[in-house]
C-alpha cells in the first residue's frame, strides 16, 4: 500500500492535494480514506471501479455509479464535500460532465501526465522514477493539475521525494478548493 507513504511525504512538507478516489478502493479501505481527509486533502470522485469507458455506460449505470462512489466516501467520511469528479482515463463526455454536476461535482482535468502507471519504456526502476521526474519538470506550470497514481506505483512514491521540495521551491502547491 503506496497511499500511506504518500501521505507522510505530503504531511512532512506541509502539502495539500486532491484524491480522486476509486469507489470499490473506499469502500474497502475506509480508514485510509478517513486519514486523507483528516490530513485536510480534498476528495474526488473517480468512479465506482474506473472503466474507461463509463461514459458510454447506460444513463442509468452512471448515475448509479456516480452515487455508489459518493455514497461509499461519505460512509467513510460524513462531513466531506465531494466537489471533484474526475472520468477514468480522462474520458469525459458532455453528458458525463452533466451527470456529474447534476450530482454538485465539477469535472477536473489534468495538464502534466508522466505516464507514472506506464513502466514499459523504462529498463528498470531508477529509469522509470527519473523519467517521472523530468517530464514533471519539464511540463508543469503554475496552475497545473499533475496526475499521478499511488495505487500500485511504489516508484510514483519515490519521484515525489524529489518533486515535493522540487515543486515548493517554484509554486505553492495546493489541493482543490472544497
Amino acid at each position: 500500500m503506496n497511499t500511506p507513504a504518500l501521505l507522510k511525504i505530503l504531511r512532512d512538507n506541509g502539502v495539500k492535494a486532491t484524491f480522486c478516489m476509486v469507489g470499490f478502493r473506499v469502500r474497502d479501505r475506509p480508514d485510509l480514506v478517513r486519514q486523507i481527509y483528516a490530513d485536510g486533502h480534498t476528495l474526488c470522485n473517480h468512479s465506482w471501479q474506473h472503466l474507461t469507458d463509463l461514459a458510454k455506460r447506460d444513463p442509468g449505470y452512471i448515475d448509479w455509479d456516480l452515487q455508489h462512489t459518493n455514497d461509499a466516501i461519505h460512509a467513510a467520511v460524513p462531513d466531506a464535500p465531494i466537489k471533484y469528479f474526475r472520468a477514468p482515463g480522462g474520458n469525459f463526455t458532455p453528458d458525463l460532465v452533466a451527470r456529474a454536476k447534476a450530482l454538485g461535482m465539477e469535472s477536473i482535468y489534468w495538464d502534466v501526465d508522466p505516464r507514472d502507471w506506464d513502466h514499459t519504456k523504462d529498463k528498470n526502476h531508477s529509469a522509470h522514477i527519473a523519467r517521472v521526474v523530468a517530464q514533471i519538470e519539464a511540463q508543469v506550470r503554475q496552475g497545473s493539475i499533475i496526475l499521478s497514481h499511488d495505487n500500485g506505483q511504489p516508484d510514483t512514491i519515490v519521484a515525489y521525494r524529489t518533486l515535493i521540495p522540487w515543486l515548493k521551491e517554484r509554486y505553492v502547491l495546493v489541493g482543490l478548493p472544497t
